[in-house]
């Protein structure tokens, strides 16, 4: 503590981030600062600190500081290395869901229309889709009113052979050079006024269609007009009448106990309430640093509207300077005292509070599934560090055929899959998982100490699943690469025996105890996502000779249908419209591809 207090004598007056570690020298937190000496000295010198700050203090057994040009550089770095580090006491958000948005692919000359979760440049987009609107139910108003193609087929010079969307009019077939450029656009843009809120032209020909269907007794298709009639008037019920039609705004609340927080936020679009989402989060800085950090997250994965309804405490300069730099993205932050943006930042407000009451034991049974847990490990186990990031290994194969090997990555006890890895066994010949796991093993351990290490850091823990043979195999690479620092275990399947290189006996554990829990969650992870690995290989590889056998399906054919279809079962089971919009196929050689299926298997 003295040489931290030495430290904290030369803090600069500049901005900058700053970096906390534990006695590990793992990081625990990042923060911006507008002024260091300030900000971080606060930490340790201000005996006001709400439970989180204190117990994060507690842990902190070194720091160092990144200096920055300025308030809005030190947010963006901030913002990098939490992604880098997922420090524990910093706002992460992991595996938020991400919902559907209407991509229209603008940079095409015939652009498409088709449902994606990421946002990318080159595209315009439209959504979210959330609240009961059923985002595929608009694909199809959208071709049904307009005839815009919702297919990604490439086009180019040679016009292809129209599939049979064109032939039930609803399609123009662009790919068969059937339509103009211009003429398509008018319709793209009609369909885009569509996505825009201007829904009157579209309720008349749903009608209308309606009325002929029921006319001609085709009552199934009569159904699905009022079907989508009744989806539009959901979306126009969720029309706040107070709010303008252009208004796109996203209203987000932050509400704290001092130990646990929740965020709210309300999306609204074209003056449209499309739905909520609510985000329980831990952190141990200050409520408006703690906004601040999540809105830099957040908007790095979902749309960024034009307004922002935020509470007073928000950085309004900070943030919009950052979203301008970072985002190119003039964006307007509103504080509202009275009116309807009021009312609306009190309905996120009170969204946040009860969510928030509601998850405390939700939240406390969550640290002892994970942190709490990972803690125990290191204390029954006798490792010898607190095992924050484990690293799990698992082999497949059947009859040594296709083997893979996985390698799935929990930190603090959660799921990391941006972490995740898959091998190809690459040396090994037949069924010999101990061999296969050396190979995997020595391949990850290669990039200690490299370049790659960024990408691939250090674990603290490796857990193996298998028994003592397992062990002792990964052991003999641990020894033959000289590796330190990393503690060792394996998990036997059968009576869920834990072994470590300590011990020459087993360790079992309650079956209810939450460190067991922690690593058969890990373990059967590592199964599922070498199992996955290895039946999308063998499936596509039987798939390829299955092609084989069918006349008129060469190589290039072959490649389009295992692009679009991925499995023997999905090609099976599709019909003959599915199978000729494969690039290439067509009607007849898909009626033919789908009798084969019929007559052989």
């Amino acid at each position: 503590m003295n040489e931290i207090q030495e430290k904290l004598k030369l803090l600069p007056d500049q901005p900058g981030v700053y970096i906390m570690l534990d006695k590990d020298k793992n990081v625990i937190y990042v923060g911006k600062a507008r002024v260091l000496k300030n900000r971080v000295r606060q930490y340790f010198h201000s005996t006001l600190k709400t439970e989180k700050v204190a117990a994060m203090v507690s842990n902190i057994a070194d720091f160092y500081y990144i200096i920055t040009k300025s308030e809005i550089d030190a947010l963006s770095l901030e913002n990098n290395l939490i992604k880098k580090y997922k420090p524990k006491y910093n706002i992460l958000l992991k595996d938020d869901k991400t919902y559907p948005y209407i991509k229209v692919a603008t940079g095409e000359k015939y652009p498409s229309f088709t449902i994606s979760r990421k946002l990318r440049k080159g595209s315009k987009y439209f959504g979210p889709y959330m609240g009961g609107v059923r985002v595929r139910d608009v694909l199809e108003i959208l071709n049904m009113a307009f005839g815009v193609r919702l297919c990604t087929t490439s086009i180019g010079a040679t016009p292809k052979k129209p599939c049979l969307n064109y032939h039930i009019h609803r399609c123009p077939a662009p790919c068969a050079h059937l339509i103009t450029e211009e003429a398509y656009a008018e319709r793209v843009k009609a369909a885009m006024r569509f996505l825009d809120g201007d829904d009157a032209d579209v309720e008349r020909l749903l009608r209308e269609k309606m009325a002929q269907y029921a006319a001609s007794e085709e009552f199934e298709l009569a159904l699905d007009c009022r079907n989508k009639l009744e989806m539009l008037s959901k979306i126009a019920l969720k029309r706040i009448t107070s709010l303008n039609r252009d208004i796109n705004a996203d209203v987000v609340a932050y509400m704290s106990n001092n130990l646990y927080a929740a965020i709210n936020i309300l999306i609204i679009r074209r003056g449209i309430m499309q739905g909520a989402s609510t985000f329980a989060v831990e952190n141990a800085s200050s409520d408006d640093e703690a906004l601040t950090s999540f809105l830099s997250q957040y908007y790095a994965r979902h749309a960024i509207p034009d307004e922002l309804i935020v509470q007073d405490f928000c950085e309004s300069a900070l943030v919009e300077d950052f979203f301008l730099r970072e985002h190119g993205k003039k964006l307007s932050i509103l504080n509202p005292k009275q009116g309807v943006r009021r009312q609306l930042l009190e309905m996120a407000e009170k969204n946040a509070s009860e969510y928030l009451d509601k998850a405390i034991d939700k939240i406390r049974h969550k640290e002892d599934m994970t942190v709490n847990a990972c803690r125990r490990l290191q204390e029954v186990l006798g490792l010898s560090r607190y095992p924050r990031r484990m690293e799990c290994y698992d082999i497949s194969n059947i009859s040594g055929v296709d083997k893979v090997g996985s390698m799935v990555v929990f930190i603090d006890g959660e799921a990391d899959r941006a972490s995740y890895r898959r091998f190809k066994i690459r040396t090994v010949e037949g069924a010999n998982d101990f061999a296969s796991l050396q190979e995997v093993l020595r391949r990850r351990l290669s990039k200690l100490g490299t370049e790659e290490e960024d990408r691939f850091p250090k674990p603290d823990l490796i857990i193996i699943d298998g028994g003592k043979g397992q062990l002792s195999s990964v052991k003999e690479i641990f020894d033959d690469m000289q590796v330190k620092d990393i503690d060792l275990i394996a998990l036997a399947k059968r009576e869920e025996e834990i072994f470590t290189l300590t011990s020459a006996d087993s360790i079992l554990l309650a079956k209810r105890d939450y460190c067991l829990q922690m690593l058969q969650r890990i373990r059967d992870e590592a199964h599922r996502f070498a199992i996955t690995f290895f039946r999308n290989i063998h499936s596509k590889q039987s798939l390829t000779s299955v092609l084989t056998q069918i006349p008129g399906v060469g190589k290039i054919k072959r490649r389009a249908l295992i692009e679009k279809f991925g499995t023997i079962d999905r090609i099976m089971k599709a019909d003959i419209k599915e199978l000729a919009s494969a690039d290439g196929i067509g009607e007849n050689l898909a009626a033919a591809i789908k009798k084969y299926f019929e007559e052989e298997l």
